[in-house]
Parts: structure tokens; C-alpha cells; sequence
């Protein structure tokens, strides 16, 4: 059993671990408000954007005149993953989620006989898959220096693989990341970017295009790329910040509930150590 100094170190220890969690709790809720409202102010645009395009693509097709970003370039072998996960752990299961995803999807590809490579955006992500995948690794981005996520940074992302598709490196690209839904709940989502795939509309409307509507959807294309990526890494951003003030919720829990049953045994122990102490010196005193 241990001493009553090991237990009263140990408190002390708990008790230290707690006011970390705590504090790392309070600046996640801080951070998780200001990249929720990033979010939820960016999924208006991306959805009216995906909307046009939606409307230019059924009115284009994907016949010989449809831009090759919408049509593909008539493979499906190579298939490149990029896999958007965060720079810091301490976040729950935020990182395993999407990197479980990106196995699964991974592992069908090849079993279907399909190459697969990735790009890894976060080092968490690329410290989960370098085990099994490490041979696949194309590329990797770096984001621990980026205070907070700009268009500029998903536009370096899709130009990179914007730039591999058009050289023929790859055929389809898929994005991996968390869609955030609450402080507790984020969905771990796959999109195909490239060769861009969107759900069938309806409309009544009828417009004239100048210039035609492939040369718009064309333009619209790559920027279609850049603003899902963007979009993705502000789910991302939102997401790790629940993830995270939730996963130290529970470990401020956690710790509180360790030094309630530590100070049980210690105060146990001490009345043990007297009441021994006691019965010596009545025993002694007796003896005399």
C-alpha cells in the first residue's frame, strides 16, 4: 500500500493535471466560438456556389465539350486522398475518425485493384496512417503556423491538386474531414472533388449565359475546388475545438473524481496510521 507521502504526491500531481485540463477546456470554448461562426458563415456561400454550378453542369453534361474538371479524363485508377486532420492531439477521437475513414475507403480501392495515393493536410493524420500507407504519401501540409484558416491556404491545396489531376497523375481526388454538427457531434464526411459530382436540380428558370456556359463552369470549376477545400478545413477547425473542449470536460471529470477516491484512501490511511500510533502508546502506557 502506498505511504502517505506517495498519496498526498499523487493529489498533488491530479490536482495540477486538472487546472491543465481545465484552462485547455476554457480556450477551446474561446477558439470553438470564433471557428463555429467561420463555419456556419462560409456553408451559405459554398452551398449557392455548388447550386450554380449544379445548374451550369446539367445544362453542360459531360459530353466532349465539358471542362475536364467536371467530366474527368475517362480513368478511375489512381485515386488520391487527401486527409484533412489537425496539427495538435488532446482532441478525443476528432483525428481517429477521419483517418478510420480514409483506411476504409483506402482499403476498398485496393481491393478493387485501384492505386491509391495521399496527401495528408496535418501532421496527426500523417502520424495515424505512416504505418500502413506510408508508401502511398504523395505530399503533405503543413498548418501548425497558421493562426487561423484563410481562403489562401485551400487555395494551395487545390492547386496542388488541381495541378496532379491535369497532369495526369491522378483521376479522382476525394477530400476526408469532420462536418462539424454540435460541441459533441462531428460526422466524418468523405467529397469527391475531382471530377466534381453534384446532385441532380430542377429548375423552371431559364437563362441565357454570355459567355456560354461551359466557359463560365470552366472558371467556376477551380474555384469550386478551392471553396470545398476551404469550406472543409472550417468544419475542421470547429470540429477539433468541440472535440477538444469536450474531451477535457471529461478528463477535468475524470481528474476531480481520481482526487475524491485518493483523498478517501489517504484519509483512510492517516486514521489508520493514528489509531495504530494510539494503541502503542496505550499499550505502552499499560505495559508501565
Amino acid at each position: 500500500m502506498p505511504s502517505l507521502k506517495d498519496l498526498k504526491n499523487r493529489i498533488g500531481s491530479v490536482k495540477n493535471t486538472r487546472k491543465i485540463t481545465k484552462a485547455m477546456q476554457m480556450v477551446a470554448a474561446a477558439k470553438l466560438r470564433r471557428a463555429q461562426e467561420a463555419a456556419e458563415a462560409a456553408r451559405p456561400y459554398a452551398e449557392r456556389m455548388t447550386a450554380v454550378m449544379s445548374a451550369l453542369a446539367a445544362g453542360v453534361g459531360t459530353g466532349d465539350g465539358a471542362p475536364k474538371l467536371l467530366a474527368g479524363n475517362g480513368r478511375d485508377q489512381v485515386h488520391l486522398l487527401v486527409v484533412m486532420t489537425s496539427e495538435r492531439g488532446l482532441c478525443g477521437g476528432f483525428n481517429s475518425s477521419i483517418v478510420k475513414l480514409a483506411r476504409l475507403r483506402a482499403n476498398e480501392l485496393v481491393a478493387a485493384g485501384k492505386t491509391v495515393k495521399i496527401l495528408t493536410v496535418g501532421k496527426k493524420g500523417r502520424e495515424q496512417l505512416k504505418r500502413d500507407w506510408a508508401q502511398t504519401f504523395v505530399g503533405h501540409v503543413d498548418m501548425s503556423d497558421v493562426k487561423r484558416v484563410g481562403y489562401a491556404n485551400a487555395q494551395g491545396v487545390a492547386r496542388q491538386v488541381t495541378a496532379a489531376f491535369e497532369a495526369g497523375e491522378v483521376d479522382v481526388v476525394t477530400i476526408f474531414y469532420n462536418r462539424f454538427q454540435s460541441v459533441i457531434s462531428q460526422i466524418p464526411t468523405m467529397q469527391q472533388v475531382i471530377p466534381a459530382k453534384f446532385e441532380a436540380v430542377s429548375t423552371s428558370a431559364q437563362y441565357d449565359y454570355e459567355p456560354s456556359e461551359e466557359a463560365i463552369l470552366a472558371d467556376l470549376l477551380p474555384r469550386g475546388v478551392a471553396t470545398q477545400i476551404f469550406t472543409a478545413l472550417l468544419e475542421n477547425g470547429a470540429s477539433e475545438q468541440g472535440a477538444r473542449m469536450s474531451a477535457m470536460d471529461n478528463a477535468t471529470r475524470n481528474a476531480g473524481d481520481m482526487i475524491n477516491k485518493l483523498t478517501i484512501v489517504y484519509n483512510r490511511s492517516r486514521q489508520a496510521a493514528i489509531t495504530k500510533e494510539l494503541i502503542e502508546i496505550i499499550s505502552g502506557a499499560e505495559a508501565l
